[in-house]
């Protein structure tokens, strides 16, 4: 029978985090199991790590395990808070010594049979809670292992290698041209530059830091550049070419929305020094007139940052639209890159595993796709180096996935051009 926890998904992720990012995994829940001790310890015999989570009319309470039963091993105490997890230690004993009277532990009884779990006046004060005996519901035992153990990781380095050996061997639809464009563009300080830096890192084999890269409010993006990565695996120049350029700002200080056709367009040379009082006018040195379709963009990325992408100005959310129907007019596939979820409340590094099932997550997708219409299949989440010193394969898959993703895109936008328009490809 499936089971589903009473754990909200916010206290689930409150313990996890408590307990050292941990991954749960429901073994036993009294209501469908019965409320037995001695099923109780049946199913979570040899189980590794556990916890057993203890619901009340008022209150969740319970007992972390770090021991497989039926070791002997200090067991670790907690209650829900209004804003915390209090917690206090008992032991050592086995776990059966919780579910059973026993003058070696007077501190902490559950008592399954009669629902009910009796508490010490210590213990009850050091856990906060009112009284020294509770009545309960439901009583939960979940296996607990770590977020990142070594099997997920390997399978996080197998994937990683996968989608490496994808990129490194695309070729562009009907070989039209030799290297897909990708625009990079968004709000200033959303993280164009760092994505940028996160895919050469990954594919040089260590953290890199090329592109320069400011900061949330002011940025360092004023020059349109066009970044070719060579694979330090073989030394050949992979079959892409990332185009960053000066950030949106709802101010004048951003990038002119009359210099995007052009951008688009293929026009403007690597270098073009933004002026967001000047825009692009055709007798700019080094324009291209006659530009070929491998000067075009192919597909365009639109990045924003997770913890702001919720709060963007009407006249952000104006420019984004308005760039779309430009982007829609040419035919230009886009999609969107959200950056900084790693920071987002309760969200940690091991959560990029499986990142698009964490409810905060969910919220931002969801909210890009209410307030400017993307669809939720075209938002990606990727993971940006910002502050480490080594390659970390989970944010590599994500930025990889990511990458493949648009390199699709582009294929989508090659293989619907008119037949008049592929012919200057190279």
């Amino acid at each position: 029978m499936a089971m589903t926890t009473c754990l909200t998904w916010m206290q689930e992720k409150k313990l996890q985090n408590h307990f050292g990012e941990k991954q749960f995994s429901l073994l036993y829940k009294a209501s469908v199991h019965e409320f037995s001790s001695a099923s109780l310890l049946q199913i979570c015999s040899k189980q590794g790590p556990i916890i057993t989570v203890i619901h009340s009319e008022d209150h969740i309470l319970g007992a972390y395990v770090p021991t497989s039963y039926p070791e002997d091993c200090f067991i670790i105490l907690f209650a829900f808070q209004e804003t915390t997890i209090s917690q206090c230690e008992i032991g050592p004993f086995q776990l059966s010594m919780l579910f059973c009277e026993s003058d070696r532990n007077s501190e902490f009884n559950i008592n399954l049979e009669k629902k009910e779990v009796a508490i010490s006046i210590n213990t009850m004060d050091k856990l906060g809670l009112p009284q020294c005996y509770i009545s309960f519901q439901e009583c939960e035992v979940f296996r607990c292992e770590d977020l990142l153990d070594k099997r997920r990781m390997d399978g996080l380095t197998e994937l990683r290698e996968s989608l490496l050996t994808a990129i490194r061997t695309y070729e562009p639809y009907g070989g039209r041209v030799r290297q897909v464009r990708i625009l990079l563009l968004g709000p200033i300080g959303a993280g164009k530059s760092s994505f940028f830096n996160s895919v050469k890192s990954v594919f040089r084999g260590h953290v890199t830091n090329q592109a320069l890269v400011g900061s949330k409010t002011t940025g360092v993006s004023e020059k349109y550049r066009t970044y070719f990565i060579k694979d330090g695996k073989d030394g050949n120049t992979l079959p892409f070419i990332l185009c960053d350029s000066m950030g949106l700002s709802e101010k004048e200080e951003g990038l002119h929305m009359d210099d995007i056709p052009y951008i688009l367009e293929g026009c403007i040379p690597d270098r073009y020094q933004f002026n967001s009082m000047k825009p692009i006018t055709t007798g700019l040195d080094n324009y291209t007139g006659c530009p070929m379709l491998k000067d075009r963009i192919h597909c365009v990325a639109f990045v924003f940052d997770a913890n702001s992408v919720g709060h963007l100005s009407d006249e952000m959310v104006e420019k984004i639209r308005r760039i779309r129907r430009e982007l829609n007019k040419c035919g230009v596939v886009h999609v969107v890159l959200l950056t900084h979820v790693d920071t987002l409340d309760l969200i940690t590094k091991g959560d990029l595993i499986d990142i698009y099932r964490c409810v905060p997550v969910k919220l931002k997708l969801e909210a890009v796709h209410r307030e400017l219409g993307f669809a939720l299949s075209d938002i990606f989440v990727v993971s940006n180096y910002t502050s480490e010193w080594e390659l970390e394969p989970v944010m590599d898959v994500l930025n990889l996935s990511a990458l493949r993703q648009m390199l699709w895109a582009a294929d989508d936008f090659l293989e619907d051009l008119p037949l008049e328009e592929t012919s200057r490809c190279f």
